[in-house]
């Protein structure tokens, strides 16, 4: 019998031991804390993050007899895993539940903070949506308002619970868990109908920049009217040798280089045959801090076929 093999287990408790004993605060989780991979690590590091300025995390996807000995080592079967002064705590679930009610503060040896209702607009096109659809509503139900890790909101009719945020606009309420609320400051809900299609409209001003979609009729008239911008090809120069949007500059070691020195707020456009290397190409440079990155929804084929059809399709 391998020996090695049978006390495996148990050096891996005793290293898990270790590790949760290292700092007052440890988490386990899938990523890191300046990169979560999954949307419950990415929760508690939100939460803990507006309580601490620093504590210890382990990324259990960099090492698989971690991410499962840890469920071994806690009897609990999901991560993520919050320790504090040694002791398990508990997942996602449980560490939003103490934050709302503020025992969470009380763990951590902090004093517990008052969250202020967020300021907040909600349009009168908005507000009576929000009538219409109170109208079915249960006693002590109200609107809540939900605000992710990625900053997406949800809305829904609720009851609300202990430790909620309220706002009260008009003859409505809004009700917000904490950390809904300190994501919510200066928020803009509207409701709104185009093309058709009607929906809430939500502009949130602390929300991390995202790509923004352009359509080829959008960047021909900024191209037209000489707006400041950069303009990218990341096409196959193959490609480009069969059609090309003049105005683009192909993506290549030189182009990178000379994105390297433009300010980070730059309009930066990119462009490929169909949108998707674009997207790919945009994603990248927004995560090297550019706040203004642009994809061009349908690439040179949408070009070809609405803005210039002298440029050839393929």
């Amino acid at each position: 019998m391998d020996q090695s093999q049978d006390s495996t287990p148990d050096v891996t408790q005793e290293r898990i031991g270790e590790l949760v004993r290292s700092e007052k605060v440890v988490l386990f989780m899938k990523g890191t804390r300046q990169q979560p991979q999954c949307g419950f690590s990415a929760t508690v590091v939100g939460i803990l993050d507006s309580l601490l300025p620093d504590y210890r995390t382990v990324n259990v996807l960099a090492d698989p007899t971690l991410r499962e000995g840890i469920k071994v080592f806690s009897s609990w079967p999901t991560i993520p895993q919050l320790y504090v002064d040694g002791e398990f705590l508990g997942g996602c679930d449980i560490v939003r539940e103490m934050y709302q009610s503020g025992e969470l503060e009380q763990s951590l040896g902090i004093t517990p903070t008052e969250v202020k209702p967020p300021t907040i607009t909600v349009t009168p096109r908005a507000l009576e949506v929000f009538r219409l659809a109170s109208r079915d509503a249960g006693p002590g139900e109200a609107i809540r308002v939900e605000v992710s890790p990625a900053y997406q909101t949800g809305l829904g009719i609720e009851a609300a619970r202990d430790g909620d945020v309220r706002v009260v606009l008009d003859d409505i309420t809004l009700v917000f868990d904490r950390i809904s609320a300190q994501r919510s400051e200066g928020m803009s809900i509207d409701y709104v109908d185009e093309e058709g299609r009607a929906g809430f409209k939500i502009d949130n001003p602390n929300a991390p920049p995202t790509v923004v979609q352009v359509s080829v009729e959008e960047l021909a008239a900024k191209l037209e009217a000489g707006a400041p911008l950069e303009l990218f090809d990341v096409r196959t120069p193959r490609e480009r040798e069969i059609a090309k949007i003049e105005a683009a500059r192909p993506l290549d070691d030189d182009a990178e280089a000379h994105i390297r020195g433009l300010a980070p707020d730059t309009p930066l456009y990119f462009h490929c045959h169909h949108g998707g290397r674009s997207q790919r190409a945009a994603e990248y440079f927004l995560s090297q801090g550019f706040t203004r990155v642009h994809n061009v929804v349908g690439g040179i084929d949408a070009w070809s076929l609405r803005v210039d059809p002298k440029v050839p399709r393929y």
